[in-house]
């Protein structure tokens, strides 16, 4: 069967290869591969700066955002053939630690956890894969292909999560929300504000174009320019961009009580100034707090499906904007200016 391989950590080794049926000892739950987002990590899979193939292998088959349709699965279980489904990323350590034990892999504490398609597993975007039905999740078959934003959904589902949680540690009734960055995390992050009722702002650079409309027609206020401009004094903050003066900028201007929650990654090599003490001493009097989140449980990924599934299906499939076929797969790595989220359809079903 045909596969999206690479050999981690070497520029220009992805190719489509052909792989090996997927070993039953895998799973019982058979899967046909539909869909497969790209996102930034890909890219730097791509590109040799990440990732890790399985041990004893030098190929790493990639694709951590999947979409799938069940072919086989157990008489009686959860999964039925013609199920539309999304296969977890983590997986959690051998060992396993505290976290991993009860099931919160994404807080896994010795790193020794494995990802589909990035460390250590076999992804995604090959014809078809095996898993076991603890980390395949059901996507509301109306959703049909837009299901493929189950995964990076769950990424804000626990965003939210954590937000909340830290935000209740006394009275919270969050009424504003400043987004960072308008890609599918910072959009699905806006949708989610929306869903909960808040005054939402997406922050960017584009002035015109889809995402500004994506997040007026959402029903959210969108903005360029500074972060104090565009949402003074915001209850929450999510910040999906990395962007190491936005970082700095979300935890200068948060409001008392606030929770800034921080999604992108940034790269390194980046010197800003920073007057340490300021930002330190409004943190501590206006009691501001800032909390990482990175990856997803299966919590995350039912409230996922739960989201997309309360969404408008004409408002997800404008951030689905570009659809490649597996067998030009190159097309989708060239980035358009207009992209939000581009997909490789293994099938044309």
């Amino acid at each position: 069967m045909k596969a999206l391989t690479v050999i981690p950590l070497q520029a220009g080794t992805a190719e489509l290869s052909d792989v090996a049926e997927p070993p039953e000892s895998d799973g019982p739950i058979l899967v046909e591969t539909l869909a497969v987002g790209i996102c930034g990590t890909d890219i730097e899979i791509l590109s040799g700066e990440y990732g890790w193939a399985a041990p004893g292998k030098e190929r790493l088959v990639l694709g951590h955002e999947s979409l799938g349709r069940v072919l086989e699965a157990p008489a009686g279980g959860p999964f039925s053939a013609g199920d539309l489904v999304v296969g977890i990323v983590r997986r959690p350590d051998p060992v396993p630690c505290a976290n991993c034990a009860v099931l919160e892999w994404d807080f896994c504490r010795n790193g020794q956890y494995t990802e589909r398609g990035i460390k250590e597993h076999d992804g995604y975007l090959s014809e078809r894969y095996r898993i076991t039905p603890d980390f395949l999740v059901k996507v509301d078959p109306t959703l049909g292909i837009l299901g493929v934003l189950l995964e990076p959904t769950s990424v804000v589902a626990k965003a939210w999560e954590e937000v909340e949680r830290v935000g209740s540690r006394a009275h919270w009734a969050p009424e504003t929300v400043l987004i960072t960055g308008a890609g599918p995390i910072g959009l699905l992050a806006a949708l989610l504000g929306v869903q909960r009722g808040l005054d939402v702002h997406v922050l960017d650079q584009m002035d015109t174009g889809v995402k500004p409309d994506l997040v007026r027609d959402l029903g959210a206020t969108y903005h360029t320019g500074t972060v104090a401009d565009a949402c003074p004094k915001p209850d929450v903050v999510i910040e999906c961009t990395g962007v190491p003066t936005l970082v700095f900028d979300s935890m200068t201007h948060i409001g008392p009580g606030g929770v800034v929650c921080l999604t992108g990654v940034s790269s390194g090599g980046h010197t800003i100034n920073v007057d340490e003490g300021a930002l330190n001493r409004s943190m501590v009097l206006e009691n501001v707090a800032v909390v990482g989140s990175v990856n997803a449980n299966r919590r995350h990924y039912e409230a996922a499906a739960d989201a997309l599934g309360k969404a408008d299906r004409d408002w997800l499939a404008r951030l689905v904007n570009r659809k490649v076929h597996i067998d030009n797969w190159h097309d989708a790595l060239t980035r358009q200016p207009d992209d939000v989220k581009v997909i490789i359809q293994l099938t044309s079903k």
